[in-house]
């Protein structure tokens, strides 16, 4: 029960926003299943969440829609916003509070639901607007879109969104960024014969106030179950929900190590390839590998090339989870190799993307 000091029996208590700011680190643990992250000055307990790779259940993030519930077992909080949702007294009496408008004054056990898969995320329709378009390399362009504070994408890393223009323009693309920053959505858009989506966004975009997001679908997700080593081939841009899994997997620290095989044709095809020599020299469980495929070899072939270095470079394979991403015929020879190389189906996840 909470009484008109604002005590919880049981020792909890929900502080009054005016309390002075907490600079401590704290420790949440999430019920029933078991997760854990940390708190660092006033973010609140769904900014931290998320950050640490939580796929907590939320909606709007500013105090408006009450789907960032958790109750509060052990522990104290701290209001950090106001809310316009209003909790029932028996959410107050049994220690609910809104993971948005709350962070934590102490170490806490708190109750919270998460999404376990693809199928817990539902299909959102937001309306974001265009931060930018910038050039990743001569064909690429990074389009970067950003949503209302109130109306965030939820999605899993590695799932795709349909972005779509006023005039019916339309495309299914892999969100190439980290959930944990779900209003700033990155896309990498490549030129290709025919693609007038590509097209419009060659051409900056101009005269388009909004582009209309519509997602997440697709089960190419991290097994946050396993602990496996992980190992990842990008080809070509399937490099885009490819960073947004290393980016997750990073977040949750919990991979033994990972493995980055990116496979591109021409020297300008690792368009990102700073960013991730830079994942190699910060982190001493990372390894990035770029390989610049034939032209002239066929894709069957290239790929068998590139899975030699990749089996010399992990003699134990099998014992890893891998992720492969990338144009269809590229991902199906990966994925039949791989096979025939024995990896086990269960620990191989494709995504095939259009070409």
């Amino acid at each position: 029960m909470i009484d008109s000091n604002g005590k919880v029996q049981g020792g909890q208590r929900l502080r009054a926003q005016e309390s002075f700011p907490r600079i401590m680190t704290a420790h949440v643990q999430v019920k029933p299943s078991g997760r854990e992250f940390f708190v660092d000055g006033n973010d609140s307990l769904l900014e931290a969440a998320l950050r640490s790779g939580l796929s907590l259940d939320y909606g709007c993030s500013v105090g408006s829609c009450g789907k960032c519930k958790a109750r509060i077992v052990t522990g104290e909080v701290h209001r950090t916003r106001h809310s316009d949702y209003a909790l029932t007294a028996a959410e107050k009496n049994a220690g609910v509070v809104l993971m948005c408008c709350n962070t934590a004054s102490t170490d806490l056990v708190m109750e919270a639901r998460e999404a376990h898969g693809a199928s817990d995320m539902p299909v959102q329709t937001i309306d974001a607007r265009i931060k930018s378009v910038s050039p990743l390399g001569d064909d690429v362009r990074l389009l970067h879109l950003q949503t209302p504070r109130s109306n965030r994408l939820r999605f899993l890393a590695g799932q795709t969104a349909t972005l779509s223009l006023a005039d019916g323009t339309s495309a299914a693309l892999p969100v190439a960024s980290c959930p944990c920053d779900d209003r700033n959505l990155q896309f990498h858009i490549r030129r290709q014969a025919g693609d007038a989506f590509a097209e419009r966004v060659f051409g900056g975009l101009q005269g388009v106030d909004a582009v209309r997001v519509e997602g997440p679908r697709g089960e190419f997700v991290l097994d946050e179950a396993s602990h496996r080593p992980l190992v990842f081939i990008a080809c070509e841009s399937g490099f885009a929900p490819v960073k947004s899994l290393i980016e997750h997997a990073m977040a949750l620290d919990a991979a033994e190590s990972l493995h980055l095989v990116w496979i591109a044709l021409g020297a300008g095809g690792h368009y990102l390839d700073n960013l991730c020599r830079s994942w190699s020299d910060a982190l001493d469980d990372f390894r990035y590998q770029p390989i610049t495929a034939q032209h002239a070899l066929p894709v069957e072939q290239a790929m068998q090339a590139a899975l030699r270095q990749v089996q010399q470079d992990n003699p134990r394979l099998g014992e890893c989870d891998v992720y492969v991403a990338g144009p269809g015929s590229w991902a199906n020879a990966a994925e039949f190799q791989l096979l025939e190389l024995g990896l086990p189906r269960a620990q191989l996840t494709v995504s095939a993307l259009q070409a």
